[in-house]
């Protein structure tokens, strides 16, 4: 018998869960509303914003932790948000296992990034805007990980979008910053009405939108119902992580100050979309379709990932599209269900410190290079950039999965996971996910070994690379010691932790998993391996002409092509259409009734002369005509 889902009242110092998202959103609005008068301390302010909630949230953690493993949550109802007619929103937040484990990353990696950011922004004219921008961002974030219902969620889930379209176009004169911005607004919002639509949905099927309803009421529905909602959620979670068909936005991301990128593509923004998924864990289990569904996107999306960052030559590129790749690990474990929900949380949560770590490291090299991005114009940085080389080591390391490293406790359970599904489809997922880590040490060590190692390949332009200042440095140091140890403590502890929200559930895989593991290692040596001898002598400084598979890769898979042709230019094409058809139909039919009517007054209005004698000719006129017809009548001339 399904169990029925129930949160304890906040208590004690879970009472105070509202101050996560009080104290960076209220730092936002000092900052953006004391303009000019806050720039000499304005970024310290942001940094402090964020460090004192990731305090807070270990205080809440903690708290938490003392709780029986039955009662661990604390919801928090603030007030009535909305009541219209059967609808009731309450605004109100909940701090358990799930979320949580959220806020402890989202403060965590953020703090590291807010303190990074303070030296990369230096110079920057903006930095006290930029701060604040950054705050409302980890404001909203917050609050969609910490709503207790579906329509909190969507506030906070439309905050990160406002946020990151602000961050992304941060440099908005430059045109690629603008049109970057703009494409990550409207590809997000092609999700979020998927995200709206499954909303209204939950309160036309449920009436009510708050968690434990919808979860306690899932199982009165019909299969199909709850296979639409499913996938509108789905679409949703696809738009926030850049999963397939909607990734395109997240690599032209990269336009955004490199700080931004580690923020939205480590521990914020693309999490949303599996952080919805796992909330959502009791809808997608219920339905055995849509959770194929699930974990198709995720292995399709893996996998063009791994093939598009291996064409890609831009440093900060290539790692989007590493973490479009991730995610896609994380939707395939969060497709799986059962245990695999807590599988993907822990991938999610030690891919936030390997993948910040490089971000960062990426942004430090482009520090030191006078902000070049292309690795064919780096090498040998590892003689002048030491701290980078080694921190950059450690999330390269993790992210291929060498033993001990955080990769190899988070990624290799779930490849073992997509092995044990039961039946055929074992085989294919698993093996798209073994392919993808072949594939994800290939491009990774190309990146690393083009950018630190072989000849050195600089331009005029930086022929002097230095190390970044001690204040960038130390974010790097910390998160790579994340990289380093995280993978294991959260792979003993996560698993029960997570248990009373996403369950737990064991199946059994195709083959041995010692197997797997062995076969995982030998894939990822071999594909580090492969690029090390292809671009250990570094490469070509000019693109070369290549097979297909390159140029495709190098083209995006020519899905940016499809989206412009499928529907891009008929949506151009469309508004044409109907701006035509307004101009000249709607407004023509409008302004022609409106001119006859102008045009018959004008007429009519000649006949009132103002002269009497004018008046009395008509008078005479009309009795007249009024005699001879009453005449005409009685004579029988009209009979």
């Amino acid at each position: 018998m399904e169990q029925t889902v129930e949160y304890a009242h906040a208590t004690g110092a879970l009472s105070g869960i509202w101050l996560l998202v009080a104290i960076p959103l209220a730092s936002a609005a000092v900052l953006l509303l004391l303009g000019k008068r806050a720039d000499k301390w304005g970024h310290w302010l942001g940094v402090l914003a964020v460090a004192v909630p990731f305090v807070l949230g270990l205080v809440f953690f903690i708290s938490l932790a003392g709780l029986d493993a039955g009662k661990r949550s604390a919801e928090l109802s603030m007030w009535d948000f909305i009541t219209v007619g059967g609808l009731h929103v309450d605004f109100g937040m909940l701090f358990d296992p799930l979320s949580g484990v959220f806020v402890l990353l989202i403060t965590g990696v953020g703090s590291l990034i807010h303190l990074y950011a303070v030296g990369y922004m230096e110079h920057d004219p903006g930095r006290r805007k930029f701060f604040g921008y950054f705050n409302l961002f980890v404001a909203a974030m917050l609050l969609l990980v910490l709503g207790n219902n579906y329509v909190m969620l969507y506030f906070g889930w439309e905050g990160v979008g406002l946020a990151s379209y602000l961050l992304i176009s941060f440099w908005y004169t430059r045109p690629s910053a603008a049109t970057a911005g703009k494409k990550a607004f409207l590809m997000n919002r092609v999700g979020d009405a998927g995200l709206a639509i499954g909303i209204f949905l939950m309160f036309a099927t449920l009436g009510s939108t708050q968690y434990a309803d919808v979860f306690n009421g899932v199982g009165k529905l019909s299969s199909a119902t709850v296979l639409i909602m499913g996938i509108l959620l789905l679409l949703g979670a696809a738009g926030k992580s850049g999963q397939f068909p909607l990734q395109a936005w997240l690599p032209d991301a990269m336009e955004g100050p490199t700080p931004v990128s580690a923020l939205i593509h480590a521990a914020t923004m693309v999490t949303a979309g599996v952080y919805l998924i796992a909330r959502s864990n009791h809808i997608f289990s219920a339905n055995s379709t849509l959770q194929i569904i699930v974990v198709s996107v995720g292995a399709l999306t893996l996998l063009m990932g791994c093939i598009i960052g291996a064409a890609k030559d831009d440093i900060k590129r290539v790692l989007a599209w590493s973490t479009v790749s991730q995610i896609g690990y994380m939707f395939l474990g969060v497709g799986l269900g059962g245990g695999a929900y807590a599988l993907a949380i822990i991938h999610l949560l030690a891919h936030g410190f390997f993948k910040a770590n490089m971000f960062l490291g990426a942004g430090s090299v482009m520090h030191g290079m006078h902000d070049q991005v292309d690795i064919r114009r780096f090498g040998g940085l590892r003689k002048y950039m030491r701290w980078t080389w080694l921190t950059f080591m450690m999330g390269w390391l993790a992210i291929i999965g060498i033993p001990p490293l955080s990769g190899f406790f988070s990624k290799d359970p779930i490849i073992e996971a997509a092995y044990s599904r039961g039946d055929w489809t074992s085989w294919l997922y698993g093996t798209a996910a073994l392919v993808g880590a072949g594939l994800t040490a290939f491009y990774m060590t190309r990146l690393f070994v083009l950018t630190f190692h072989g000849p050195e390949r600089y331009t005029d332009d930086n022929k002097h690379p230095h190390e970044s200042p001690f204040i960038m440095t130390v974010p790097l140091m910390l998160l790579a010691l994340g990289s380093i140890v995280a993978g294991y403590l959260l792979s003993t502890s996560i698993p029960d932790w997570l248990e009373p929200v996403t369950g737990r559930g064991e199946g059994e895989p195709v083959m041995n998993k010692y197997l797997i593991s062995a076969l995982t290692l030998i894939f990822s040596v071999g594909g580090a391996l492969v690029a090390w001898a292809l671009f250990r002598r570094g490469t070509a400084l000019q693109e070369q002409p290549a097979g297909v598979v390159v140029t495709a890769a190098r083209r995006n898979l020519y899905t940016d092509a499809f989206n412009e042709a499928v529907f891009e230019r008929p949506g151009i094409y469309l508004t044409r259409a109907l701006v035509y058809l307004d101009n000249r139909g709607i407004d023509g039919l409008v302004n022609g009734i409106a001119a006859g009517i102008g045009g018959s007054s004008g007429r009519l209005r000649r006949l009132q002369t103002g002269f009497v004698r004018s008046y009395a000719l008509s008078m005479l006129t009309g009795a007249l005509l009024v005699v001879g017809a009453f005449l005409a009548i009685q004579l029988g001339w009209l009979a």
